[in-house]
């Protein structure tokens, strides 16, 4: 017999919220696995106790965010809507059906005017890594770190042409009294700093709608204005332990050192090893880390076979002797040692002169080869040994499964592809709410399966 439709819109029925969401659903799972008491404590600050209306608790403020960011919600008006109407968000925020949800406008005046320029986000995921360390899955002994980009909300045809400020590496005077000591050992005399001559400013792109952001080129990456998210995970459960935004055209090796302190300073993380890609390769960084015991593992670039001249790594260097050995046995001796940092080694001209590799080896119109060796390179040299021994291997292996899991993870399923908001205060609390959103999501749902 064919049913007939009937209408049961307008029907009224005694019914509680809690009875509509079902017992298995996610939010029941993070309302019980994760304190949130934590966020009116860190918040009472900024409310005053006697002046002004009552305002929306700041429990509810907060979880209200969290929504949008593990349900990849990227607007305010929709995240309002999506709160009308469903049933479980209202369970999670503690409101009847009949309850007013607060206006969109509420979450934008208090992220851009009340929260924009303190640390109430920072705190919000720094007490998100230590509930994680309470329920022990964080232990710090292991960090995978890496960048990704994110894209800005502005246009790449609208910009202006400025010139770039001279950057001036934080290592510098490190470098300049190591080059001093190196051509003092070799019997050089010491270099005059003063020689040093600043280079013709090179001229960059300027967003007119987020100057805060950075124009990117990098190879195998789409060309505009985005920004870096500088992630760091613990190894044990891909938990993220910080999360740093840059413009897109700063280096992913500039502020790793900087961040790994600040982990550790904030975490009390007692780091036994870390695995970064080639980006993070260069000889100061692997030199630190090693001064502070760390056993880093990194990816390396090897250039393939379109370059002109026999590549470098066809040269064997000798450290008893001082000397690099070319592929038919001539030694090409040291020189000195230059104001950037490289020691130069040279071969003899007569050595070179009938060689029947002299066409593929060096220009005709020079008469010898140079190679040029950074002081920085012995520690670059034990670091492509660890990445090619067995545990090296593994440690390497794990970026796939966590770094880029968390990378992949943001993008997908919590609107971290793109920047929501436009300045960088407002890109790093897109950062940190998205993190300690994926945080809450693994240990709600990692300490939910311990305890089935």
């Amino acid at each position: 017999m064919l049913g007939k439709a009937k209408n049961h819109r307008r029907d009224q029925v005694t019914v509680s919220v809690e009875e509509l969401v079902p017992a298995d659903h996610f939010l029941r799972t993070i309302d019980t696995m994760i304190d949130f008491q934590f966020i009116e404590e860190k918040l009472a600050a900024y409310y005053s106790p006697t002046i002004g209306r009552p305002s929306i608790p700041p429990i509810t403020l907060f979880k209200m965010m969290f929504i949008g960011y593990f349900y990849g919600i990227r607007s305010e008006r929709q995240l309002e809507k999506e709160l009308q109407t469903n049933v479980a968000y209202r369970w999670f925020l503690g409101l009847s059906l009949t309850d007013r949800i607060p206006d969109h406008s509420t979450i934008s005046w208090n992220r851009q005017t009340r929260f924009l320029d303190t640390t109430v986000f920072e705190d919000i995921f720094n007490a998100i890594v230590h509930q994680a360390e309470g329920h022990g899955l964080v232990d710090g002994r292991i960090l995978v770190s890496d960048s990704t980009h994110v894209k800005a909300n502005a246009n790449k045809n609208k910009f202006l042409r400025k010139a770039k400020s001279p950057k001036v590496p934080a290592y510098l005077a490190e470098l300049e009294a190591e080059v001093q000591a190196d051509r003092e050992k070799e019997g050089k005399k010491r270099s005059d700093p003063k020689e040093r001559k600043p280079a013709d400013p090179a001229m960059t792109r300027i967003s007119r709608t987020d100057p805060d952001s950075g124009f990117m080129m990098r190879d195998g990456k789409p060309q505009g204005f985005f920004y870096l998210d500088h992630r760091t995970v613990d190894a044990k459960y891909n938990i993220i332990t910080d999360t740093y935004i840059t413009p897109g055209n700063v280096h992913d090796a500039d502020p790793y050192l900087d961040r790994l302190e600040v982990q550790r300073a904030t975490f009390d993380f007692p780091v036994e090893a870390v695995a970064l890609d080639a980006g993070y390769f260069t000889g100061y960084l692997c030199k630190k880390l090693e001064e502070q015991g760390i056993y880093a593992v990194m990816g390396y670039r090897r250039y393939g076979k379109s370059r002109r001249y026999l590549p470098k790594r066809k040269f064997r260097y000798i450290a008893s002797k001082k000397a690099y050995v070319c592929p038919m046995g001539c030694m090409l001796t040291y020189r000195l040692t230059d104001r950037e940092g490289y020691r130069q080694y040279r071969s003899r001209p007569q050595d070179c002169q009938g060689c029947p590799m002299r066409e593929t080896c060096f220009s005709p119109a020079a008469s010898s080869r140079l190679i040029s060796r950074l002081i920085w390179e012995d520690g670059k040299d034990r670091a492509r040994a660890r990445k090619r021994t067995k545990t090296g291997k593994a440690l390497y292996h794990l970026r796939s499964q966590t770094i880029e899991r968390s990378f992949g993870d943001a993008k997908e399923l919590h609107g971290f592809r793109y920047t929501r908001y436009r300045g960088h205060p407002s890109v790093q609390a897109q950062a940190h709410l998205t993190a300690a959103c994926q945080n809450m999501k693994k240990i709600a749902l990692y300490l939910a399966k311990r305890s089935a």
